[in-house]
């Protein structure tokens, strides 16, 4: 994953902007929840600092970061130590796999979502959550995100482009839902709408179908 410097280096930095920014992040786990499945095995890859997994009942996460990974454990989240290219999970393993504000760190987009693929059992889902970058909010994370520690490498995806990475591995059935209205973090309004076009943060789930 790219970019893990930043984020060993400022784990606590990374954390604090969810207290920060509370309201926010609350939004986003709304519009999470909204497409959640019922699930008997889940986990999320890139769980960070354990901030969705926990509200979301995930017991297990990947994180290629050890400091980020050690606030997800305190959390009580499993913490497998490996990057969303190389998964060092059996094929078929999970029902649900989670990923949040991370697709648009990962080096190989592809792989990882072949991963994701494989480890998920027939009918599974994939939940991906990210900033769409044609959002006034995504524009505005671009242009500045030289000027950021966390964004400086990160490689943003409209939730178009998200979606048919999705469909051309396979997945199918996907919904999406979105939420955060406005300009900049300052101006934000919550609510969680379907489909996507005006949301800043998406959330897209897609169903394994083998047949």
């Amino acid at each position: 994953m790219a970019n893990i410097e930043s984020f060993e280096r400022l784990s606590e930095q990374y954390d604090a902007w969810f207290e920060k920014h509370r309201e926010i992040y609350m939004y986003e786990v709304e519009a999470l929840k909204k497409l959640m499945p019922k699930f008997q095995k889940g986990i999320e890859i890139g769980v960070g600092t354990g901030r969705f997994a926990l509200p979301l009942d995930i017991k297990t996460g990947l994180e290629p970061s050890a400091k980020m990974a050690a606030y997800a454990k305190k959390r009580g989240i499993e913490v497998i130590t490996a990057e969303a290219e190389a998964i060092p999970l059996p094929d078929e393993s999970y029902d649900l796999v989670l990923m949040v504000t991370t697709i648009c760190f990962v080096e190989d987009v592809k792989k990882s979502i072949q991963e994701i693929w494989r480890i998920l059992k027939p009918e599974g889902d994939v939940i991906v959550g990210f900033i769409d970058k044609d959002s006034p909010l995504g524009s505005l994370y671009q242009k500045n995100r030289q000027k950021s520690h966390f964004y400086k490498t990160a490689h943003f995806f409209s939730a178009h482009e998200v979606e048919k990475l999705l469909e051309s591995r396979g997945f199918s059935d996907c919904k999406a839902v979105q939420t955060l209205f406005g300009k900049d973090l300052d101006h934000m309004r919550g609510g969680v709408m379907p489909g996507y076009g005006e949301g800043a943060f998406v959330v897209i789930r897609c169903k394994k179908r083998t047949e």
